[in-house]
Parts: C-alpha cells; structure tokens; sequence
C-alpha cells in the first residue's frame, strides 16, 4: 500500500509539473499581446494589468480544458473580455447630469499621441460590430477564419464586417481630408 501511495504521489506530482511547464510557456508566448488588448480595452495601465493578472489567473485555474494549444490566443482573449465585462456587472456608476460637467481636454501633447487618438477616434466612431473584428486583425494578426471562431461568426460576416469597417475609414479619412482642403485653400 506504501508503495502504490508514493506512486500516486510521484504521478500528481509530474502532473502538477507538467501543468506549470504548460503554463509559463502559456504566459511567455502570450502575455503582451494580451496585455496590449487589455490595454487598448480600457485605456488605463493599472487596470489593464489587473484585468490581464485576472485573466491568466482564471487560465491557470481552467488550463486543463484547454485541448488545441493552437486556439490558445483566442481563448485567452476570451478570457479577458469576459474579465472586463465582469469588472462592469459589479461595478455601479454614479450619474450626473451632462449640462453640470464641463470637460478640458490637455491631452495633445504630442504627435504620436494625437495620431493614437485620431486612430481610436476613428476606431471608435465605428460600430462594435464592424470594430471589434478589426481591432482583432489589426491588434492581433488573426485571419478571418480565426476572427469569427472568436466571435461565434461565419468567416463570410466577418470579412464583410472587416471590408465595410474598411470603407467606413477611409472614408471618413477623405471627408477629413475634403474639409481641410477647403479650410486651408
């Protein structure tokens, strides 16, 4: 009986060993792309790192379930996007009137943070169905097929959300363009 519980032992303990192994390899490959969604999600370092720590908690606890190492990206992508929308079902904002807030913008500090803004402007005037699956090209690399095992779409969907989010862009780009022409000819 000795022998079979040191048996046992040995077994859980290559066990446990092999899932930690999984693990850092897990969080090696994919912890800044995720931690660059997170961020681009939320727009604030802190709780980006919080969500981000909450996701791979969350991964460390369901790494068993994981059985295609290549669908690991998405999942962990899910992960963090059920994270955030948990941070919303518990929280509850306070409401003020709009006409009693007034608002200062001192963010054009520089070039590169007006041309990040423009871009999330831009990305934001989009709706969420036409932006999230670009964000997730754009951001993450992935392919159409990839993108809408993501989302729960039809490749075909997400490459006509994908050209009309396009288009939507570049449009609103030439409209820019077409006023500034105006205003400075």
């Amino acid at each position: 009986m000795f022998s079979r519980n040191k048996i046992d032992n040995t077994q859980v303990l290559s066990s446990m060993k092999a899932k930690h192994q999984r693990y850092e390899a897990l969080v090696k490959a994919f912890h800044a792309d995720i931690y660059r969604y997170a961020y681009w999600l939320v727009k604030d370092q802190s709780v980006a790192e919080d969500i981000v720590q909450e996701t791979f908690l969350r991964a460390w606890r369901s790494l068993d379930a994981l059985n295609d190492e290549k669908a690991a990206k998405s999942w962990l992508i899910t992960i963090l996007r059920r994270e955030n929308a948990r941070r919303f079902e518990r929280k509850q904002f306070d409401t003020v009137d709009i006409d009693d807030v007034s608002i200062h913008d001192d963010t054009q500090q520089a070039d590169g943070d007006l041309k990040d803004r423009e871009l999330q402007r831009l990305l934001g005037g989009l709706s969420v169905e036409y932006r999230e699956p670009l964000i997730l090209q754009l951001i993450f690399g992935f392919s159409g097929e990839e993108i809408a095992n993501q989302l729960g779409l039809n490749k075909n969907t997400v490459m006509t959300r994908l050209f009309r989010a396009r288009n939507q862009l570049k449009e609103t780009l030439e409209k820019q363009n077409e006023q500034r022409g105006r205003v400075n000819g």
